[in-house]
């Protein structure tokens, strides 16, 4: 096992990895921006060092600055949290050059699922289904018009290197597929360096699910139910619960056992997230990520485990804690993504936290870094808080949200918080009868 790692990210996800790593006994290395220096994660850490100027890509992106800070401290690992450096897979490859650990998959793993084509096509190889489309890159229009043709309006063009919803265009017929198309390859360039877009059919009232695996490197996978990240204003997750109301005990087993299986026959190491579109019983395989996720903390909730744990026991070479049978559901989890934003436009709103509160209680989690008199920096996402409760029932789960909302306090700054107030007074959110579409529609009518 490890004696210390380094921790190469910010915020709630450092604070949690320092928590998993003093539980079992391992120092831990916090690095950190000038702008970061009193974040609650360095004030935590056994040590702390500062790798840079506020930029990202001076400090928390520069692989020099996070690589030298694991050699002056003597860690022997880094973990990447989520975001930054998680999936970025010329890191892990400086990081294994240095004769260090990288708590996560493989450099080739990142690279194989990081290119959205290349993914789809190793997971079709795999078992996996997926969305009707392109069978990779789409170089001109008079391809996208044939393969539009050919697969049925409506369709989705996206970026090969796309995420968070940029380079991502919807075209409904002939007409709008060239401004769709176009738009598209621009933004990808503009984005991501490069501008190969592919073609996916468009599902009209799908929901999204994502299916959290776990391997060992060594041709062992478990899967861990699925998640219900339905809830997302321009592709970005707001709520995300588990197990997900739509789908049954026999879905969730055999849509389970086949992602289980794909990552054990690639010899996946770590913690991963394959995520699908959900519409009419059927699965279609969209992205895996190669990282923790945000909403890790329901499954955990469920299933009473340590991810963040797991990781790094895995990572030093030991096998998992825990097998497929020994993974059994227990109740209903559902978390928020507390955002420091100003309602309606969602504009970031950067300050001083004048009073924090947290809530408590029964089956109530907040995982957080702030504190009274803290000031959230300008410069890094707006994410300043997850609130995760859990409950024997959906029901009990929505009651308990309720309530935790209702003791949370966080003033000197907007967040996100009336969002949630709102949204637990609509049907549709109770009964958990919603798609991808559904918030954004219900944020154009109700803000």
């Amino acid at each position: 096992m490890f004696d210390k790692i380094l921790i190469a990210n910010r915020g709630e996800i450092a604070l949690r990895v320092v928590r998993a790593a003093r539980e079992m006994g391992i120092a831990s290395v916090a690095v950190h921006s000038t702008a970061d220096s009193d974040a609650m994660h360095v004030r935590m850490a056994d040590e702390a060092i500062c790798i840079g100027p506020p930029p990202s890509a001076q400090s928390y992106l520069s692989f020099p600055a996070i690589i030298s800070a694991c050699e002056i401290s003597g860690a022997q690992a880094i973990h990447p949290g989520y975001g930054f450096l998680s999936e970025n897979a010329a890191f892990v490859q400086a990081v294994e050059d240095h004769d260090l650990t990288f708590i996560g998959p493989t450099a080739e793993h990142i690279r194989v699922m990081g290119d959205k084509i290349t993914a789809k096509d190793t997971m079709k190889a795999l078992g996996v289904p997926c969305v009707p489309g392109s069978d990779g890159g789409v170089p001109t229009l008079e391809d996208a018009k044939r393969i539009g043709a050919e697969v049925g309006y409506p369709v989705i063009i996206k970026a090969t290197a796309g995420g968070g919803g940029r380079g991502m265009k919807v075209a409904r017929n002939d007409a709008e597929m060239e401004r769709a198309f176009l738009t598209a390859r621009s933004e990808s360039k503009a984005a991501f360096g490069n501008d190969e877009v592919y073609i996916e059919k468009y599902l009209q009232k799908p929901r999204h699910i994502e299916i959290q695996v776990f391997g060992d490197g060594k041709g062992n996978a478990v899967h861990l139910g699925e998640r219900d990240c339905s809830l997302q204003r321009r592709h970005q997750k707001v709520l995300e619960e588990a197990p997900g109301p739509a789908i049954s005990d026999e879905m969730r087993a055999e849509i389970g056992k086949t992602c289980a299986e794909a990552v054990a026959k690639i010899n996946y190491i770590g913690a991963g997230t394959i995520e699908f579109l959900y519409e009419d019983g059927n699965f279609y395989f969209i992205e895996m990520n190669t990282r923790l996720q945000v909403e890790h903390p329901v499954t955990e909730a469920i299933f009473g485990v340590d991810l963040v744990r797991e990781q790094i026991r895995v990572a030093a070479g030991l096998p998992m804690s825990f097998t497929q049978d020994d993974l059994k559901i227990n109740g209903h989890a559902i978390e928020v993504r507390i955002n420091a934003e100003k309602l309606p436009h969602f504009s970031p709103c950067p300050g001083r936290i004048t009073q924090y509160h947290a809530p408590g209680g029964l089956g109530v989690r907040m995982d957080s870094a702030l504190y009274d008199g803290y000031s959230i920096p300008p410069y890094y996402d707006s994410l300043i808080a997850k609130l995760i409760v859990q409950g024997r029932d959906r029901p009990e789960a929505l009651a308990r949200l309720a309530r935790a909302l209702g003791e949370l306090i966080v003033d000197g700054v907007d967040t996100t918080v009336p969002l949630f107030h709102a949204l637990l007074q609509e049907n549709a959110v109770l009964s958990g009868d919603y798609n991808i579409h559904w918030l954004e529609r219900w944020l154009e009518e109700n803000m």
